[in-house]
């Protein structure tokens, strides 16, 4: 009989599974319910659309999720494919034309014959049309954005396991409404060197110097502003990679520039000092047309938000392209209720992939879906395909999702999911070192699977 999955959902876990299964000569029926319908953070009608921010983070292998992205490439992830055609200037971070790269995907899935598209809204995880008899496996890849109704189902079928928490995104601003007498370009510690010539700048940022007048005044508007109000039933969970601005700045008054608005590296060229705090604004798109609010993910009011941003040198005149929202994301306790294979406990012909696991970020994200595609490829072959060993990224993503714990959490790749060195390192080695190890585990793990890939 022929072999068939359904995937559910065409975010970057259902586009990087189904373009995997169908590489491997799988058929796949994918279904995704736009145009026909959006959540409340989509904006476009194209298969893996970036809600949040344009950067997939860093790009140095240094770090778990240049890791992760370098181990995806050497597994033929569509996904690493379309962020590497589609890479705009972003310092040591890999950000994306997030238009060009969503097209990009979605193109490459339209052309795949082996996928089939339908544009339907699946609203249960019984439906007749999921049956055995019609697929011998279903891939749960709706994300975090999965429908009321999707969720609900889900919760239902693995009872009380199912939990949630709040993400926000930050706004975009049209670059030429920026005061270009204030704002600067440069990367951090670019304007640190003594060859820096402001006026002739290169760098991949935008910046909103500020003195420390200018920040506690954004700050204490930024505290006393109105927010989305939650509904009463609602308990208000947010990840702590993906913090408000205001509910950050609750922290405290230095918070800020500590975290998102720190000035280490900068110097304003208007006093050749160092701001006492600094807004870095990301291109969006390779032609610095908009721009992207660094750390400023918000739930404010959208009046708030206009006002308030407005208070930061530079952005007195800023028009905004799109304001900063927050959604409900979904997501299981994914060590209660998922096997190592990502199926189902209680119901091992679905399959879950992506944020709706417990994994948190893009990259991450289709990771799983390009997992998930490499452990059926296998179970179509007769084989059982080893995890990665932790010591590698991929491995200890996967790992955070079997690992029990009181609370279970969403989590990015990073080294302290890895095992600990044996030896005792020194601060500055401990990132070359678990990157290395985890460069020659990697190697070895693929030269024994090789297949898999």
């Amino acid at each position: 009989m022929e072999k068939k999955v359904a995937v559910i959902g065409a975010g970057l876990a259902g586009c990087e599974c189904a373009l995997k299964l169908a590489q491997a000569g799988i058929r796949v029926v994918l279904y995704e319910q736009k145009p026909q319908f959006r959540s409340e953070a989509h904006v476009s009608d194209d298969l893996a659309e970036l809600v949040c921010s344009n950067s997939l983070r860093s790009a140095e292998l240094t770090s778990g999720v240049g890791l992760l992205k370098q181990e995806m490439r050497e597994l033929g992830s569509a996904f690493m494919e379309a962020a590497d055609r589609c890479r705009i200037p972003a310092d040591k971070a890999l950000a994306v034309d997030r238009q060009a790269f969503s097209r990009y995907l979605t193109q490459k899935v339209q052309a795949e014959e082996r996928i089939e598209r339908v544009c339907r809204r699946i609203d249960s995880l019984d439906d007749p049309l999921l049956s055995a008899a019609n697929y011998d496996y279903v891939a749960l890849c709706a994300g975090p954005l999965a429908s009321e109704a999707l969720s609900n189902s889900l919760a239902q079928m693995i009872g009380n396991s199912h939990c949630y928490f709040y993400d926000a995104i930050a706004p975009i601003v049209w670059t030429e409404s920026l005061d270009q007498s204030i704002v600067f370009r440069a990367s951090r510690y670019d304007c640190e060197a003594e060859s820096f010539d402001p006026t002739q700048a290169t760098g991949d940022y935008l910046n909103c110097p500020m003195n420390k007048e200018e920040y506690l005044r954004f700050y204490q508007e930024l505290c006393e502003a109105k927010t989305v109000p939650s509904h009463a039933f609602e308990q208000l969970k947010h990840f702590e990679g993906c913090m408000p601005i205001e509910a950050l700045a609750q922290r405290g008054a230095r918070t800020l520039v500590f975290g998102p608005l720190k000035p280490v590296g900068f110097v304003d060229p208007r006093t050749g000092r160092r701001p006492y705090a600094v807004l870095q604004l990301r291109a969006e798109k390779a032609d610095f047309e908009t721009c992207n609010l660094v750390g400023c993910q918000t739930r404010m009011l959208q009046s708030e938000q206009q006002r308030v941003f407005r208070l930061i040198p530079g952005m007195a005149n800023a028009e905004f392209v799109r304001l900063g929202s927050m959604h409900r994301n979904t997501y299981v306790n994914a060590p209660c209720v998922l096997n190592p294979d990502l199926s189902l406990k209680m119901h091992s012909r679905i399959f879950l992939a992506g944020q709706i696991t417990g994994v948190e970020g893009y990259v991450e994200s289709a990771a799983c879906g390009l997992w998930l595609a490499l452990v059926l490829r296998a179970r179509y072959l007769g084989q059982t395909l080893p995890q990665p060993p932790r010591e590698t990224a991929l491995g200890a993503l996967l790992g955070h999702l079997q690992t029990e714990c009181k609370k279970f959490q969403p989590s990015n790749v990073h080294f302290g999911l890895m095992p600990a060195p044996e030896e005792r390192l020194r601060k500055k080695d401990r990132k070359q070192a678990y990157a290395e190890r985890a460069r020659r585990a990697f190697a070895l793990w693929m030269r024994d699977n090789c297949e898999a890939s």
